[in-house]
Formats: structure tokens, sequence, C-alpha cells
């Protein structure tokens, strides 16, 4: 009997880069000696957002997330000894893709290297950012045109080139259901390509058609999950033989990466999440049709902190055995006229098609944005979700059932169970940058941000000037400032203000004491006690937050938020002039230590004696250090049950007016 002819697996790929651009490049070398096929690349919030590491905004932030890439210097030593021209690199980068593309392409120029020849991926979807992720620096329409910039470079001069992955990972993230996680994916999708068509010769608008990609995210119910993809293939051949008339299977063909869910790793019992993280791997590549082109898994410990190499490699070696130990590669489609795929599918399928055609209503995904139409949506679909795992009617093991547990041994000691950033990383870069700014060309540096500002201004590509610029020695944030002037800044909706939190039975006597007993603080205060939520320094994941002020507000206090991206100094000023009881930060970025104890300085020296309290991934030792300083209370993502913290938040006031 023949051997079975196997499939070629997947690109396997670890999410990957931390601290400096050396300490990332000896990373990279190290996964790919350990089987790894290909690269992505995490970047620092600073350069995500178009700041410099010594911009106060990035204070605290600088090599946290991602790596720091301030100019085309960091990105060779990112990419030392890594031949471009081979390697097959994705990069998670967004409002500023066509400027971390264009030093990319720089450095392939650079080193001689056949610009055409180079493979990969820029994420470079921004309606995503303004929805869940918050790395956006534009408003939508000079976005997309950004984004379009870069398809329509790629697709002439790096023909290999994935231009866009329209991203619907960090949509379920932020709370988003199968079925608007498919809509608001092709929407984006629908917008990108609508702009595109009128940037592009005809002839080669289905080679853009063909370069479009997706990343997406699988859930703990892999089987909804495998259905959501196998609907997605069916919806994006809708989408590119009705709507734009391209027929060819190769052009046509759903392509998608995908990272799994890390919403649903745990804090308590972090040893479940390496059986989560399978389970979900399994949604994406059980059925052949619908199967990922590459994978990247989070790691076991992402709840608790940043993982270390051996996390990384635990979730490559579990793709390899599914890969290469297992039969799953040597067979047709597993689920082809499975009645209860089929079922499912057209279910997901002809839910998603309607909240499409809704969009389009509405003007399309730009307008349903600026409108906070979207955004709105996601936090209400977010509050559901929690309410659920906080009734118990979600069942999450080890957080709000089956919480009996043995001591792990996988954290026993948690100073060591995650990575930790060297504080001396940041002003080590920030010297770096000077350096890097005193031995260049000034009046070549000036002159190409001249030449950006000039084509951002008349409406041309960036790409090229932006590769001029790259070449030239320009920084990270002096290309996103010449384009903030061009296009200005911007604001999004943060979705709370319409938002409502789901009704509860079983929690309306607790809301109901606690409405009571900040009715008897507004008699004695003479107003409504004032909560304000703040997110310091540039973490744009909001999800928290923004259940936080919605739960706040249902509860009945006067909430002010104001979205992401504030320095301490603007939180502290806005705590004064609202007059708030309260303050709570939410820092999701590992930047607790150093943005927190900014903001209890700043209110010590302003004279405001207020209640402070934090949330985010926080270690242990980390949280010890912020109740010490002065921090009222620190919650983590164990503390799922937002009834019990708003007892905490009011009780907190309460406590402060009887003092």
């Amino acid at each position: 009997m023949s051997e079975p002819k196997r499939e070629r697996p997947w690109i396997m790929r670890t999410y990957a880069g931390h601290s400096t651009a050396r300490a990332s490049n000896e990373l990279y070398r190290t996964n790919l000696g350990k089987g790894q096929t290909g690269l992505s690349v995490a970047f620092d919030l600073p350069t995500q957002t178009g700041y410099d590491s010594d911009h106060p905004l990035a204070r605290g932030e600088v090599g946290k997330v991602g790596v720091p890439v301030s100019h085309l210097g960091d990105m060779r030593t990112l990419f030392d000894g890594l031949p471009l021209e081979r390697m097959n690199t994705s990069m998670t980068i967004n409002a500023t893709a066509p400027w971390l593309l264009a030093l990319y392409v720089a450095l392939a120029e650079e080193r001689g290297e056949n610009v055409g020849e180079l493979r990969g991926t820029t994420q470079n979807d921004l309606v995503k950012e303004y929805l869940s992720r918050g790395t956006y620096v534009f408003a939508p329409e000079p976005s997309l045109k950004l984004t379009t910039d870069v398809v329509a470079y790629t697709v002439e001069k790096v023909p290999h080139w994935n231009p866009t992955n329209v991203c619907s990972y960090h949509l379920q993230e932020a709370g988003a259901t199968p079925v608007q996680e498919l809509a608001y994916a092709l929407s984006t999708a629908i917008a990108l390509l609508d702009s595109a068509r009128a940037r592009v010769p005809a002839e080669i608008f289905p080679e853009v058609v063909g370069r479009i990609s997706f990343f997406v995210n699988a859930g703990i119910r892999f089987v909804e999950e495998l259905c959501k993809m196998r609907a997605f293939t069916v919806l994006w051949e809708r989408i590119c033989k009705e709507r734009y008339g391209v027929t060819d299977e190769k052009l046509t063909r759903f392509r998608y990466g995908v990272q799994v869910n890390s919403l649903g790793l745990t804090e308590p019992q972090p040893e479940n999440n390496i059986v989560r993280i399978v389970l979900e791997m399994l949604a994406v590549t059980l059925s052949k049709d619908a199967r990922a082109r590459a994978v990247q898994l989070p790691a076991w410990n992402e709840a608790l902190g940043l993982p270390r190499p051996w996390d990384q490699q635990w979730s490559l070696r579990a793709q390899q055995i599914l890969a290469f130990e297992t039969d799953l590669l040597e067979h047709e489609d597993l689920f082809t006229g499975s009645v209860v795929v089929e079922r499912e599918v057209k279910a997901l399928a002809d839910a998603a098609w309607a909240e499409v055609e809704e969009i389009e209503r509405r003007g399309g995904v730009i307008r349903a944005v600026e409108s906070g139409y979207l955004k709105q949506r996601l936090v209400e679909s977010n509050a559901a979700r929690l309410a659920r795992i906080e009734r118990g009617e979600q069942v999450v093991v080890g957080v709000n059932r089956f919480v009996e547990s043995e001591p792990s041994p996988l954290v026993e000691n948690l100073d060591e169970a995650i990575l930790t950033v060297d504080p001396a990383v940041e002003a080590e870069q920030i010297a770096a940058l000077n350096a890097w700014r005193k031995q260049r060309d000034a009046s070549r540096v000036e002159a190409a941000l001249r030449g950006l500002k000039d084509a951002a201004s008349k409406g041309e590509n960036v790409m090229p000037a932006s590769i001029a610029a790259a070449h030239a020695g320009v920084t990270t944030g002096e290309w996103a400032a010449a384009l903030r002037e061009v296009f200005g800044e911007y604001r999004a909706p943060t979705g709370v203000a319409g938002a409502s939190m789901p009704s509860a039975t079983s929690d309306a006597t607790r809301v109901q004491a606690l409405r009571d007993t900040l009715t008897g603080l507004e008699a004695r205060f003479g107003r409504r006690p004032k909560l304000l939520v703040g997110k310091p320094g540039l973490d744009g994941h909001s999800n928290g937050a923004e259940q936080i002020a919605i739960k706040a507000r249902d509860v009945g206090f006067d909430v002010v938020y104001e979205g992401i991206r504030v320095t301490p100094e603007q939180l502290v000023a806005s705590a004064l002039e609202e007059g708030v009881h309260l303050i709570g930060l939410s820092i999701l970025s590992g930047s607790h230590l150093v943005l927190a104890l900014d903001v209890l300085d700043r209110l010590r020296a302003a004279g405001l004696d207020v209640p402070v309290v934090v949330g985010g991934i926080i270690p242990d030792a980390d949280a010890k250090r912020l109740l010490a300083a002065g921090v009222a209370r620190v919650y983590t993502p164990k503390d799922f049950e937002l009834s019990r913290i708003m007892e905490d938040l009011v009780a907190l006031v309460a406590e402060r007016d009887a003092a």
C-alpha cells in the first residue's frame, strides 16, 4: 500500500519582539533554529503609534510589548544575518505600516537584495484599531488612503507581499461574536478594495484582490470557529465574484493567518491554557478547505506577563506535533458533507451578510466607525460576554467553576515565570536614538521630510517618499509628525456613551444596594460621586476600561472616561478639573509601575487626595509595590466579577468620606 501524499504544513510563527532590536534579533535566530518557518514581528507601542522613544507619551512603554524601531539603523540590527529574500516576515503594524515597510524595503535596497522577491505581510488594517487595539494615528479617511498607498505600491513593486491583513483577531479580543467578526472584517475588505480599485489600473486590480489576506482569531468553541472559517471562504468568494467580477480561483481563495484566542487565557490555573491553545488551533487546521496558511500561538502564561523563549517554544512544539506526528495532512477535508457543519456555516454566513448589508446602508465601514456604531456594538457584545461569565452561564474552568486547585509548579516562582524588560532598556534606546540623530545629514533629513509632506498634501502615494526618508535617516516619530501636520490628529469614539450593561436578575440586589449607597453619598456631597477612568501611556486595549466605565455608570457613579492615550499629567489635570472622588487606571502594556507611580506623584504634588485603583496584567511582586506606594486596589485578569469590583470602589469612596 502506497504512502498517502502529505500536504505541506502551514507557516509556523511566533509573535515575538521585545526590549531592543539586538535582543529581538537573537530571539528570532533562536526561534528559527527551533523549526519556526516564518517571522512575526511585534513592535512596541511608540513604534506602532508613530512616536520616538523619547516622546513624553513613550515613557515606560519602550520595548515593553514589542521591539522599538526608530530608524533604518534599528531595522539593520533587527534583521542582522537574516536574508530578507528568503524570509517570510509578518509585521504586526498598522498606522505606521507604510513607514515600517519603507524601512524594510530600504534595508533590502541597501543590502543589494531584490525588492521584488520580498515575501511577507504588513497587517495594515486600520479599522480594527479604532474598534479594539487603539494604535491608530490619523482619522479613518486618511488612514484608508495610507493603507491603499501600500497596496498600490506593493502590487507593482513587491508583488509577493501581502499589503494588508484584514484583521478580525482583535475584534474577537474586544468581544465580537463570530457574526460580528465575519461582518466587520469583510466590510473592511470591501472598503479597502473599493479604494484600491480607484487607484490601480483595471488590468491589475484582480491581482490586488488576490493579495488581500486576513488575520483571524479562533476561540475555544472550536466547532463554531471551524464553521466561521468555512463561512469566511463562502462569503469572500461571493464578494470577489459578485462585487468585483474576479473569478480566477487562485485569486478568490480566502487566505488567512491566525493567532488563536488570548482573551480566554486565564490567570488562575494557567497550566490549563495550553489545552485551550491546542483546541483553538484545531479550529483552523482540521478543515483542509478552510485551513490557515500561517499559525501563531500565544503562550500559556500570557495572562501573567511577557512569555519567555521556553514558553514560546512550547506553543511552537504544539504546532509541530500536530503537523508532523499526526496524519492530519494526509487527508482531504474531513467535514465535506457534514450536516452539522453545513447547517452552522449557512447560519453564520447568512447572519454575517445581513450585518454587512446593514453597514453598507450606513455608508460603509468608514462611516460606521466615525459614527461610533461599530464600537458601541462591540462594547455591548463584550459586556454581554462578561455578564455570562459572572453569572456562571459561560463556564471558564478554574475561574468560575472547578476553582479548587493544587498549587501549580509552573508558577511556584511567579517572578521567574514571565519575561521582564530591564528598565535600563528605555534609557539605552533613547541614547542610541540621540546618537543616530547626531550622525546623520540634517539637510538631507529636512529635504526628505519636505518631500514626504508634499506627497501627502498632493494626495500622491507616500511610499516612494517614505523609502527616501528611510534612507535619509528619518525617525519613526519624525515620519509620523510630518503626516500629522498634513492629516491632523484623531480621537475615535469610545463606545461607552451609548452602551448599556446587560441586566441580570441574580445581580439586581447587589446593584441596587450600590445605587442606594451612592445615593446616600450624593446627598452628603451635593452631587453624585465621580469616577475618572483613565488609560495613561500608549496602551490602546480599552476593553477593560470600557467595561468598568459602563458598569460604574450602571451602579450610579458619574463617570469620566476620555478614551486612550493620555499622559499622567493630563489625567491629573482632568481629575482636578472634574473634582473626582476616585481614579481608576487601566494599563495592560506592562508599564504599570512607571505610569501609575507617576500619576500618584503628580496627585500628591497637586494636593489631590483621592483613592487610585489600577487594573492590568500585573505580576504579584509589582502589585505589592503598587500597594506599598499608595495604590488602593490592584485588579488583574482573575478579577472578572464586575459587581465585586464595584463594591470595592463604592466602599473606597464611602471610607474616604467617613475619614
